[in-house]
């Protein structure tokens, strides 16, 4: 059992490895996002001098979307069986008034995950697998030239939309760990009190705490 600097317990909610996994992908998206902006309008070329202008921006690019895609897909992995969807899912997004409300003695037993958080998990999903496959069809250097016109201009609106989803997602994805207090010291320190683990997430502190209880 883990204890927090005024020795009140606290509950493992990321190994060490999962929460390197997942700042590698952070800090890859962030780099993606602020390339991907500077190529897509003029206005916003200036970006693109956060990797060292626009060559390197083009060149850079497509790179570090494969070292993303590969850490999210590790992610995937991770975390896939704790975001299958359940029946009181469907009960949480019903009383979604409760949920913006912050009445959560009202829903469902939460699991690790609640139903919004499955639901950004698998439009993150579909929206990594489009940016992988358009982004091979329009990288110039290497694929492109093996595809028609037309499928190159396709792929490219494809990468545009997925990348607008995604950056929308995270948006979300970032607002509601600033808006649950305790979900970002999750992601850094790796740990969560009992308190927090019961209030948002009761099913899964019961589990954790049975299963300790049993050791």
């Amino acid at each position: 059992m883990n204890r927090d600097k005024h020795g009140s317990p606290e509950i493992v909610r990321y190994t060490p490895n999962e929460r390197s996994n997942h700042w590698i992908t952070a800090i890859c998206f962030v780099l993606l996002a602020i390339s991907g902006l500077s190529m897509f309008h003029p206005s916003m070329f200036w970006l693109s001098n956060v990797l060292g202008g626009g060559q390197w921006t083009r060149i850079l690019h497509p790179f570090i979307g494969i070292v993303m895609f590969v850490s999210f897909a590790i992610l995937v992995l991770r975390f896939w069986h704790h975001n299958m969807l359940e029946p009181g899912d469907m009960q949480w997004m019903k009383q979604v008034d409760d949920v913006l409300n912050n009445r959560e003695e009202k829903l469902p037993k939460v699991g690790r995950y609640n139903a919004g958080q499955k639901l950004l998990f698998y439009a993150m999903v579909i929206c990594m697998a489009g940016l992988l496959l358009s982004g091979i069809v329009i990288w110039r250097a290497y694929f492109s030239l093996y595809f028609p016109i037309d499928i190159i201009r396709a792929a490219a609106l494809l990468h545009s939309v997925c990348a607008l989803v995604l950056i929308l997602g995270i948006i979300v994805h970032i607002y509601a760990a600033l808006w649950i207090k305790g979900s970002i010291g999750a992601m850094t320190r790796g740990t969560v009190t009992y308190g927090w683990a019961r209030k948002h997430h009761r099913r899964w502190f019961e589990e954790v705490v049975k299963d300790s209880s049993a050791k």
